[in-house]
């Protein structure tokens, strides 16, 4: 081919990709930021500054996060808001809102507002004194305010229209209250607080709907029964997953998956996904080595049986030296490989649905 005919080839090969990866970058940016309610899976560290011993702004959590920090997050490194901003080419960590070291010009590409220990219920984050979720929707409207007053109530209101909103939360209804403690199972059949947790739910993106939201990802229960906590318990289950836990997990997403599709029938404008992480998150769980997992009954932190917070020290001599290894990192939460796997599975349909 001689250099006449290359040339033009050449730059029209080179406008094309430059089209493409505009178009690309055009599409991403249609998500301006990235909001998170929720519980520890997707609490970056609100808990840090509340008076509640459910924290995690100590090493050994945060040793594979960036410089090795202790952030709050209830991981050895990032949680699945991170990943998700990344893939909406945002910043790869969502700061807490009441994390002092940030302020609104951080928070207006994304903020998290999620409490570890939290729950639909109001009576589950007492039970660990943590923030209630009603709390996290006054915080989000303040920050409406703030936002407003940074960037001007037009841009404020696109960027607060066009953001992806992350739900997270619900194991803790169960795992730290209805199984725990004796109130609610009183009061419900576990079908019937499965319902009232619903109701909760629905009320709560209502209102975020009447405040502007349109674009919102939830997410449903993992496999609760399969938590190195339960499992540890399932002494005559010969510490295998609790099948009861998994079922009620089950039963819950297919109910929020309705309501979801009831949502978006009825609230103008908006658009719901029920993001599926239960069944990947199972298959990891059940086939660890198809993952690059070795280990899944037990987590990576201490003895791996019990351990969460503080009982999650860097003094305890057993804790693993590799995390990736593990597909818990404590008795309750995913590591970092583990979160970017799910996170991973995820991102493609939140994209598909989202970033147009």
């Amino acid at each position: 081919m001689s250099c006449c005919t290359s040339t033009p080839l050449l730059l029209w090969l080179f406008l094309s990709l430059s089209l493409s990866l505009s178009f690309f970058t055009a599409s991403k940016a249609d998500v301006p930021a990235v909001i998170v309610f929720g519980d520890s899976s997707v609490d970056s560290g609100n808990n840090n500054v509340i008076s509640t011993l459910l924290k995690s702004n100590f090493r050994p959590y945060g040793r594979d996060f960036y410089g090795g920090q202790p952030t709050g997050r209830f991981c050895n490194g990032r949680i699945p808001p991170d990943f998700i901003s990344e893939a909406f080419g945002l910043k790869p960590a969502i700061p807490a809102y009441l994390d002092p070291a940030y302020s609104i010009s951080d928070f207006a590409t994304g903020v998290c507002f999620a409490s570890a220990g939290t729950g639909y219920d109001n009576a589950t984050s007492k039970v660990l004194n943590v923030i209630p979720l009603w709390k996290e929707l006054e915080y989000y409207k303040e920050y409406q305010r703030q936002l407003r007053a940074y960037v001007g109530e037009k841009k404020a209101n696109l960027i607060l229209t066009e953001a992806l909103y992350l739900m997270s939360l619900g194991t803790n209804d169960f795992m730290e209250n209805y199984y725990t403690f004796p109130t609610r199972r009183s009061q419900f059949s576990v079908r019937q607080y499965q319902d009232f947790l619903l109701a909760l739910c629905e009320n709560f993106i209502r209102e975020l709907h009447g405040l502007g939201t349109r674009k919102l990802s939830i997410t449903g229960l993992p496999p609760m029964g399969c938590l190195p906590l339960e499992r540890a318990t399932n002494i005559l289950g010969q510490n295998d997953c609790v099948p009861e836990y998994n079922n009620v997990a089950l039963e819950f997403n297919r109910k929020l998956e309705g309501l979801v599709v009831k949502l978006n029938k009825q609230l103008p404008g908006m658009r719901m996904v029920s993001a599926p992480a239960y069944d990947i998150f199972y298959q990891i769980i059940t086939k660890p080595s198809q993952f690059g997992f070795e280990v899944t009954g037990l987590a990576c932190c201490s003895t791996g049986t019990f351990e969460m917070s503080y009982l999650c020290s860097q003094y305890n001599p057993f804790t693993c030296s590799d995390a990736n290894k593990y597909v818990f990192w404590d008795a309750f939460h995913p590591t970092e490989k583990t979160n970017k796997i799910i996170s991973d599975h995820l991102i493609p349909l939140l994209l598909a649905m989202f970033s147009h």
